[in-house]
């Protein structure tokens, strides 16, 4: 199958789990922000036009992003470049060559109002700096006319790098009291099932063009902040870690308990129905990621 495919971000938790789950798609063009031979820096707009040119991909998935989502409120014009402009360059070459855009986006574009799963036809209104920057890329993904699948995902995690289960997990062994938010409602959503769900969609749009568009992508189930945190100290207490704080001492708050620069969304559930129908997949409930995520990470 000659299919080649162009991965921007290669170094975040999604971009390293693609380049597993694409390799088997086709000859895998994987760039960082920083590439030498050609343009992975998405603040750097005419070099990455200037890469699809070089490239000519028959798929682009851009899995590169500003997500520090409190520093953005105070770089909103570097986070609006990458964020907004960037996806927007790389939509115009898509459409030029006639290749498909594949992208993330976040349940940031939504006021996290009510409790009731998101649609992707819902009204959007996002409340911080990433979350308007994340909506002003689909914008311009979708204004462009190129053939794209939008994928808006949240609460994202991988056994690679830093991620709230690992920071738990130390503080679980440090401390004897913990508080958790418990009024923040999601999906906790691992990179892997992020890139195999990629993967398949990709193939099937390039057969069936017309399921291309935007769509919700997030682990099944439900949970708050503090039961993600209770299943995964429950989890390494019963395999054997040194839990220092009791289960009783982890204590649920409200968000207004950790002031943060960004206003979180409360209601971060996504409905995924469009894209299980569309792709005919099950999404896995989120416990089974995690506790796969764990698997891996205590055996280290």
């Amino acid at each position: 199958m000659g299919m080649k495919i162009l991965l921007l971000g290669k170094n975040g938790q999604v971009g390293w789990e693609l380049q597993r789950s694409l390799a088997p798609l086709g000859e895998v063009v994987v760039l960082g922000a920083n590439n030498q031979e050609m343009c992975g820096d998405l603040t750097n707009l005419e070099g990455l036009a200037q890469t699809i040119r070089v490239v000519a991909p028959n798929v682009i998935v851009n899995a590169a992003a500003h997500t520090a989502v409190d520093k953005a409120e105070s770089e909103p014009e570097l986070v609006h470049m990458i964020n907004a402009l960037a996806p927007g360059v790389l939509a115009q070459e898509a459409k030029r060559i006639g290749a498909l855009l594949v992208h993330y986006s976040t349940d940031y574009v939504f006021d996290g109002t009510g409790e009731t799963p998101w649609l992707e036809s819902d009204a959007t209104a996002p409340l911080s700096v990433y979350g308007k920057s994340k909506l002003a890329g689909e914008a311009a993904i979708i204004a462009s006319g190129c053939q794209h699948l939008i994928f808006r995902t949240s609460w994202v995690y991988a056994a690679r790098g830093g991620n709230f289960a690992k920071t738990m997990l130390k503080l679980a062994q440090e401390r004897d009291a913990l508080k958790v938010i418990n009024d923040q409602v999601g999906a906790p959503t691992g990179a892997d099932l992020l890139a195999d769900v990629t993967a398949h969609a990709i193939r099937t749009a390039m057969q069936r063009p017309e399921v291309c568009g935007l769509y919700h992508l997030v682990a099944g189930g439900q949970t708050t902040w503090h039961g993600y945190a209770n299943f995964v100290i429950d989890y390494a207490r019963e395999h054997g870690l040194d839990i220092k704080v009791a289960p009783e001492a982890i204590a649920p708050v409200p968000t207004s308990a950790f002031p943060t620069p960004a206003k979180r969304p409360l209601n971060s559930r996504l409905n995924t129905s469009k894209l299980r129908d569309a792709f005919n997949l099950n999404l896995p409930d989120w416990q089974s990621g995690v506790t796969r995520m764990l698997a891996e990470i205590l055996q280290k």
